[in-house]
Parts: C-alpha cells; structure tokens; sequence
C-alpha cells in the first residue's frame, strides 16, 4: 500500500460523546479510534472506485461476443489502453478486429472540434461482420464501417429504435402508438397497425418503472410474422415528476401502476403477417403485464415467454395471473388465433421460470411434441419434460439439491441440453457451472470442473464456448472450450492484476455464518481494513440489498472494488455483505422467507451475522455498525436503523422503495402479494412501509434521493422524512436535483459517494473527513 494511515489518537470518552450525538457506543471501542483521514487518505480510497481500479487490471476478459460459429470478437485491455480483437476458434489466433488508428481518426473527424479520439480508449459497444468483408463499430459517437487502413462513419438518421428481423433485412418500431416496419435496405417505411391509440398502442414499452421508445415483440424464424400486444394502460394511473429549473417547470408524466390499484397494465396478444398487413387477435382475454422471468415482461434476452415455432406456424407463450401464482403455457394457431392450454403450475408464494429471475429456462419444442417446463416444486429450480398434446410430465432432466440457473442450448438432433446451474459441487453455492444432459434420461456432465463462479457463452454453432472463470481472490482466466466434454482449447488471457497490488488492493474475503435459525449456512463477502493491526478495533459497514430477486454479495467472482468496499477499507472500516435468507439461487425455502413479509429485509441475518463475525474476530467492533443500500438496500437500511437500533447506529440510505404500496405494481405484488382489505382498517401491507416505524430512530441516518427518479419516486423518501418530522427526530436529507435512479459515474455520483464516505468517517470513526474533497476518475 502506498503510505500508511497515522496511528490511532486515544480521544477521551466526553470529547467522543460530544461528537457522536445518540450513539450508543462504547467508550473502550472509541478510545482506539483513528486519526482524522487525511485528503491523502481520501485520494488512496479513490484509487479503489470501479471506474478507477478496473482499468489497472490487464488482460481482463470477462465477456465475448460470437459473431459467427467460429468466431467472436472481445475487448483485452493493458496499460497502453484497449485494443478490440476477433478471435478464430479453428485457427486458436486473434487478430485485431478493425484499424484502431484509422478509427480513432474518424471518431475525431465526427467529433468536429472536440478532444481527438484516442486509439486505446474507443468508446467501443459492439461489433458486427458485414458480407462484404468490411466490419460495422459500434461507438457512442454513431456507427462507423471499417476497411483495411480506413474507417468512415455510417449516416444514420434519428429513428425510432427498431427490432431488427432473423433475416436482418426489416426492423419493426413504435410510431404513434402503431407497430411500423422498415426496410434496411431502402429505408422504407410501411404501417402494419392503424387502431393504436393513446395509452393504447402496440408493442409499447412501459412496466411502470421502465418506459421507452422499444418496441416488444417476437419475430417469427422467417422474418414473415410478428407476435406482440396491444397495451391498455387507458385506465392506470399516472407518476409525474418535476424538473428543477429555470423558468416554467418541465414536467415528466406517464403512465405507473401502483401495488393494490385497481386498474393495472393488460396486454391484448395478436400476431401480425407483416407483408398482408393483418392482424390476428388470439382468442383470449387480455393477460396482465407480467412476466415469469421478472417485475416486466421483458427478460434479459428480450420478450422471452413468446417462442415461435420453427415452421412459424404456432406460437407458445406464458400467461401469468396479477399474482404470479400461476404460469399457464399456452400454444396458439397464429392463422386462426385459436389457443390450446397445455399446462399449469401454481405455487403459494410466486412462481418464477428461472432461479436467477433474469431469463426463462422453460422452451417450446413442438418438432418433438414436448416443452420443457421449469419448477421449483421440488424445493430447487429443475428441469422437467414434458408432452405437448398432454401437458403430462415425461421424466424429470435434472434433480439434487442445487439450482438450474438457465438454459444455454439445446441441440435438438442430439437430444442434448446445455444449462448453467450453481450448488451442485462442492463448496461455494452461489459458483456457476456449465453443464449438458440429455433430454431422455442419464447422468448430469460438468462441463466446468474449477471451483470457481463460471461465466460461459456458447457459440451459435455450439461447437465450443468461452469459459470465464475467477473468485473474489482470483482474477479473471479465459479460456475457450469444447462444448462436447469441457476440454480446454485455448487459453485467450489471465488478467493480470500487478499494478492494482502495486496500489495496496487486497481481495475480499468469502465466509460463512449461521442464519437466523442458527442452523442455515449464509455466505458473503469481507473486504477487511487495509493495515489492519488484530490489537485493534474497526468500525463495520455493511452493505445491503435484500432481495427477493438478488441479494447483497449475489455472485463471488473477481472483483476490484465491489462497490465502494476497497474504498472504504483504506478509510479503516471492515467491509462486509451477506447473502440472507429471502434471496435467491439457494433453495425455495430460503427465497421465500420474506414472502408477504418485505420489512423483513433479510435483517434478521444481518444482525446474526454482525454478532458471529463480532466474535469470531477481535478486531471487529461489532458495537460499531453503518449500513448502506441503495433501492431496496435504501429500504432496508432505514428499516434496520428503525427496528434493529441496538445493532446498527449509523445508516445511508439511497433511493429507498419505503413503501411498496407507492411502488410499480408487479414487483410488490409478485413478492408481498395482492393487496387484501382487513376488518376494521388496515391491509396485509400495513407496517411494511417504513414511516409507520420512523419514530424509532436513535442512530445517524442520511437518507437520500434523485428528484427526477422514474423507477423509485422521490415521494418515497419524503414520506419518510415526513414522519421522522412528525416524530421530532433528527436525520440528514440529500436530494440531487434532476438524478435518475442511479446517480451515474460523473459529478453527481461521485459527489454522492464522497458525502457517504464523510458520513461513515464522522459518525462511525468519530472525526472530521477532510473538508469537501473532490473525487475524480483517473484520466
């Protein structure tokens, strides 16, 4: 590390009592306090920030991006900056994948008077192969193609965001609430719909806390059809938020549906032939906007509940109740617009496709007669197959005490299935592993055999994948694969992190604690404080986010920073996040235990675990614990600063969901349930919310908020501000004019993380932070 802090100033009890107003702290504990951190501490903790310690890592390749069968381009990166390659699978080379001197020189011409584009620092986001030999960049100055020693920049016009087709000759897009299409080529444009409406349009984008110019949509294998919605949001009610500005106010206003309104987002299917221009409507009633994959209808690799057919000729798809308590999968004849149900799970708590909540792990194999249906009525997230005409279970594809993750491939020649699941072997659950089965029957294969938390992406021709692999204390190796029995290929790059460690960087630290229950294994990650002296005692931060649909630590692969946990070790805090019970990737169980009972927050856990940790190390001062969260983690924050305040004296709580009833209705409904009435007053939601329980606050808390946030309202805050108000209890207020959710990586979200860190330093550690120190990223 370079340079050390000062040696701890033994401070007297009253001077300390006069600095840490309403702390219940004891005064041995305080007495081995630091020194007031210096602007050069601060300036060492900055070096730790993501957007500063990520580039000292080289050689980091922890993503890829096929472009063909055999080929796939990424990012390697060094101290001499970037450098976009594409790699030959066949021939095991890699060559650069465009002229970085030709294209720095275009992105300068583009620029027209701004800083000259540098060639290892191209604002790259994605690579295509043309059929002509030339390679289309992606940048965000606009695209550019690029040829031998030239690169010139693709003319586009400002468009509506299109969906391109298999073929890639059209896109569909939203125009005036009706679905459109456009020829690449000629750039013509064609109207498919003409009845859209007003909050009443077509392939509309709008989960309340989302809401874009996308369109949603499904296109069939041969570019003929489009599967999408009719959206009725006519009767929802509306979020509106207020710029901060000069002059008359802007005004952002559209449509949010609340947890418990009475009139939420429906969705009325139909199937569009694009060249007839006809709509056919299925012959149902309208679906709510819902998901089995997440609180949208949108998963990670697009509206994922709607599978085509190969021959396009019927079209599977979920439909979900208000609830989430049960997926009914459906098939549709897209001529006719007749719908067969096929099969029905319904669950107490929620059912969810996928034990990750980010894709679907269920498909539609109608070559076969089968689907694949995923359950977690076994207690785990598994495979099961089943027929199609019946609906019937067939065999059981996986089983065991451990979690399919998602479906990679099937090859349906071979009857063989890639999936990635996590807590099949031994140690760590939350590792990711690659594995393939066949679909009738047999043994499970590990494609994966380091223990470590894998990251695969098979090429489209599933011949071979690339297998990125690290834990929080080994950095990244990538390597690429076969696809049939796991074989290593190649080595592609081992980042290589000497000049992190040559600024200090220590890796954080797994462990394991007992639940609650005293009886469960929790896991989580410890970033411990930098020099740290075992005769000594160190202030804990931890930090939260409690679910249901990820947790605090969530994955346990290499990283630089984890948030600002480097940072705040070099501050002289021990850093600390725990994966409770009510998250997932572990067993059914487990997730469900904060079902019907958000306030729970995985707390519980938390202060368990603060207390083992506290006795399992000297130098943890368990009498001395700050929390952080932002979103649910602000939530949860302030409800430990409220009901656990014992255990934790200082919180900063960001972008809170303080009560779920003021929140977008799909995600309170699917994990509190549907709002029900009770005798005499009150709901099932009453005393989740976090003002009912303000009154108890003893510790510090900073609550904070962007006023322009469209996914959690700032009005959840100022509730809470209201009732701390109403209670006479004294807290601090941030609020960032025109923030969204996430503050960003520019001044806002560094202003933010300076203020957190002054927060911790001056009401855990006791003393004064430099004053108003800028933070910076590194050039």
């Amino acid at each position: 590390m370079a340079g050390k802090f000062t040696e701890p100033a033994r401070i007297g009890a009253i001077v300390l009592a006069g600095l840490l107003p309403g702390l219940l702290i004891a005064s041995p504990a305080l007495a081995q306090t630091r020194a007031m951190p210096t602007a050069d501490d601060y300036a060492r903790a900055a070096k730790f920030l993501p957007q500063n310690a990520n580039p000292l890592v080289d050689h980091a390749v922890e993503r890829v991006s096929w472009l063909d069968d055999d080929r796939f381009w990424y990012r390697d990166h060094d101290a001499n900056g970037d450098r976009f390659l594409v790699f030959d699978a066949k021939t095991g080379k890699a060559a650069p994948a465009f002229d970085h001197a030709a294209l720095a020189q275009a992105l300068t011409a583009a620029g027209k008077g701004g800083k000259p584009a540098k060639a290892g620092k191209l604002p790259v986001s994605g690579i295509k192969l043309l059929a002509d030999g030339r390679v289309e960049v992606a940048t965000t100055a606009g695209a550019f193609v690029c040829a031998g020693k030239a690169c010139e920049a693709k003319l586009a016009k400002k468009q509506e965001p299109g969906v391109a087709s298999p073929d890639g000759k059209k896109e569909a897009f939203v125009r005036d609430w009706n679905l459109w299409v456009r020829d690449l080529a000629s750039g013509a444009e064609t109207q498919l719909t003409s009845d859209g409406a007003t909050d009443y349009g077509y392939a509309t984008d709008n989960a309340g806390w989302k809401h874009s110019d996308n369109a949603i949509l499904v296109w069939s294998p041969d570019s003929t059809k489009i599967a999408t919605f009719q959206q009725d949001q006519r009767k929802v009610g509306e979020m509106v938020l207020v710029k901060t500005n000069v002059g008359t106010p802007v005004v952002e206003r559209w449509k949010y549906p609340l947890a418990g309104d009475e009139h939420v987002a429906m969705i009325e299917r139909v199937v569009i032939d694009v060249a007839a221009k006809k709509t056919v409507r299925l012959k149902m009633p309208a679906d709510f906007h819902r998901s089995t994959c997440s609180d949208d209808i949108v998963c990670d690799n697009g509206w994922e509940d709607v599978q085509w057919a190969p021959d396009g000729r019927t079209l599977a798809f979920v439909s979900t109740d208000r609830g989430h308590k049960s997926a009914q999968l459906r098939v549709a004849d897209v001529a006719t617009g007749e719908v067969r149900d096929v099969y029905r799970e319904t669950v107490v708590t929620q059912y969810q496709s996928n034990t990750a909540l980010s894709s679907v792990a269920w498909r539609y194999l109608p070559e076969s007669n089968e689907f694949i249906w995923y359950s977690q009525k076994s207690d785990w997230g598994h495979l099961y197959l089943h027929d199609l005409a019946t609906g019937k279970e067939k065999r059981q594809i996986t089983s065991g005490q451990w979690n399919v993750d998602g479906i990679e491939r099937i090859d349906a020649q071979t009857r063989t299935l890639w999936f990635v699941g996590n807590g099949r072997e031994p140690g760590n659950p939350y590792y990711k592993h690659l594995y393939k089965v066949s679909l009738d029957g047999g043994d499970v294969t590990p494609l994966t055999p380091e223990a470590a938390d894998h990251a695969v992406a098979l090429s489209p021709g599933g011949a071979w994948f690339v297998d990125a692999y690290s834990t929080t204390a080994q950095p990244t190796v990538t390597v690429l694969r076969s696809a049939a029995d796991g074989a290593t290929r190649q080595e592609i790059a081992r980042a290589d992190i000497a000049r992190l460690q040559a600024i200090g960087w220590q890796p954080a630290e797994e462990f394991t604690v007992k639940a609650r229950d005293g009886k469960t294994d929790l896991y989580g990650l410890m970033v411990k404080p930098a020099n740290l002296d075992p005769a000594k005692k160190y202030p804990v931060i931890v930090y939260i986010y409690p679910g249901p649909q990820v947790g605090s630590a969530s994955n346990y692969r290499f990283s630089t920073a984890f948030r600002d946990g480097q940072s705040l070790a070099q501050l002289g805090f021990a850093f600390v996040a725990i994966d409770g019970m009510g998250t997932p990737w572990r067993s059914k169980t487990f997730q469900d235990v904060s079902y019907a009972n958000m306030a729970d927050n995985t707390l519980p856990d938390q202060v368990a675990a603060v207390k083992q940790l506290g006795e399992r190390y000297p130098w943890f001062d368990a009498t001395r614990v700050g929390m952080w969260g932002h979103s649910g983690g602000g939530n949860a924050t302030a409800t430990a600063m409220f009901r656990y305040p014992e255990t934790f004296k200082v919180g900063w709580a960001e972008s809170g969901n303080h009560d779920n009833l003021n929140y977008e209705d799909d995600w309170a409904e699917r994990y509190h349930g549907l709002l029900e009435k009770k005798d005499g007053g009150g709901s099932n939601y009453t005393g989740q919310d976090n003002a009912s329980i303000a009154k108890n606050l003893q510790g510090k808390l900073m609550l904070v908020h962007g006023t322009m946030d469209d996914n959690v309202p700032p009005y959840m805050t100022l509730l809470v501000a209201d009732a701390l108000i109403k209670a006479n209890k004294d807290f601090d207020l941030l609020m960032i004019p025109n923030a969204r959710h996430g503050y960003g990586s520019g001044a806002a979200g560094l202003y933010v993380t300076r203020r957190r860190w002054d927060y911790f330093v001056k009401n855990l550690l006791g003393v004064e932070p430099p004053a108003q120190f800028e933070l910076k990223v590194a050039e």
